[in-house]
């Protein structure tokens, strides 16, 4: 069974991390029944909450009201747009993006100690790192470091 344009459009959005957490929240007249407007669409509505203040001169309270955000998430996406243009306000993942803690030196000691004794698992590699840098590192972040590293040799 093929999905419904507004599922294929939902799919998207979601897989692009610009699904509307909250459609529900979005009042604005011109999102309710519209073919343009979609309140499910994150971007457009950040985009058009910020419009409406800076060109349409609406008060920021109102358009925040109305769009579902709230004073501070105003506040970043109008610098964001400012800054990046729409792009800005395509959400970004939060947290490091890698294994920040895992420096060069850190890797080098790690993979020093694995070819000295491959069965070194990575709780014990974890435990090897903190006695030797007083670094505490999750050995999930070891393993994957590890498995990075193993298929760049590949």
């Amino acid at each position: 069974m093929t999905p419904s344009p507004d599922q294929q459009k939902r799919q998207i959005l979601r897989r692009h991390g610009t699904l509307n957490p909250r459609p529900e929240d979005v009042t604005d007249p011109q999102f309710q029944n519209s073919e343009f407007f979609d309140p499910e669409d994150l971007l457009q509505v950040k985009y058009e909450m910020v419009r409406q203040v800076e060109v349409e001169k609406k008060s920021v309270s109102e358009s925040t009201k109305r769009f579902g955000f709230s004073r501070p998430s105003f506040y970043q996406a109008q610098s964001a747009l400012q800054r990046e243009g729409v792009a800005g306000l395509i959400p970004r993942k939060r947290g490091p993006r890698e294994g920040h803690k895992l420096t060069d030196e850190v890797m080098e000691f790690v993979v020093k100690q694995h070819a000295q004794d491959a069965s070194l698992t990575p709780e014990q590699l974890a435990q090897a790192v903190e006695k030797k840098f007083r670094l505490r590192v999750h050995p999930r972040s070891i393993k994957r470091q590890l498995q990075r590293k193993k298929k760049l040799r590949e």
